[in-house]
């Protein structure tokens, strides 16, 4: 087995970091002979939207500048890369955009029992699926009971002030670092690929590891 430890930067509100999620694991599981710690670090779209978040066009509209029809054309391209990697997008019901950071230190709590993966997937899944108030600390516990994480020790942790200071410092490192977008995929902090790159992206770095002695 070739281990390798992969630097999944990304966030929960991030269309293509879903997509690039499961195109990765699709790259994985295409070369078993790969062993792969899978490390999920924190970014923030949006770390100084208001708690009650933002309405999900308006906000498209005001911090990148595009009209509805292009806001329309790009998400129908995300759903087209969504279902081809097997995730399925309702931008119907995702009316709104968060802020992410209870989320993060969810998964910062999660990633110290080995459970971050599930409830990466989880939380993908009730935004972006189900259009979920993952800003709300009583649906994040939900989520994290559905994930297979006790939802009384989630809330104890949202709760507290806990994994905070942890979130902050892993954000500064992989923005001084150079990470300024996500997806930010990183393989034995060697090898990085950007965006929500295609599948032969990571069969060839994958494939680059694996050939090494």
């Amino acid at each position: 087995m070739k281990a390798v430890t992969i630097d999944f930067v990304s966030d929960v509100v991030c269309p293509w970091c879903a997509i690039a999620l499961n195109t990765l694991e699709q790259a994985l599981a295409a070369y078993p002979e790969i062993e792969a710690t899978l490390n999920f670090q924190p970014f923030e779209l949006n770390p100084d939207m208001a708690a009650e978040g933002e309405e999900a066009v308006e906000h498209l509209r005001r911090k990148y500048g595009a009209g509805t029809q292009q806001i329309l054309d790009s998400q129908q391209q995300i759903i087209a890369r969504g279902e081809a990697v097997g995730f399925g997008f309702d931008f119907a019901k995702r009316t709104h955009v968060y802020n992410t950071f209870d989320a993060h230190r969810l998964l910062h709590w999660a990633a110290t029992l080995g459970q971050a993966r599930p409830l990466k997937h989880a939380l993908f899944k009730a935004y972006f699926s189900q259009g979920r108030a993952i800003n709300d600390r009583e649906v994040l516990a939900t989520i994290a009971g559905e994930a297979g994480l006790s939802r009384e020790a989630a809330r104890a942790e949202l709760a507290s002030a806990r994994h905070g200071d942890a979130v902050r410092a892993q954000e500064r490192y992989y923005q001084e670092a150079g990470i300024h977008a996500v997806p930010a995929v990183i393989f034995n902090q060697q090898h990085l690929v950007s965006g929500a790159q295609p599948l032969p992206a990571f069969e060839q770095v994958l494939r680059q590891i694996a050939a090494q002695g």
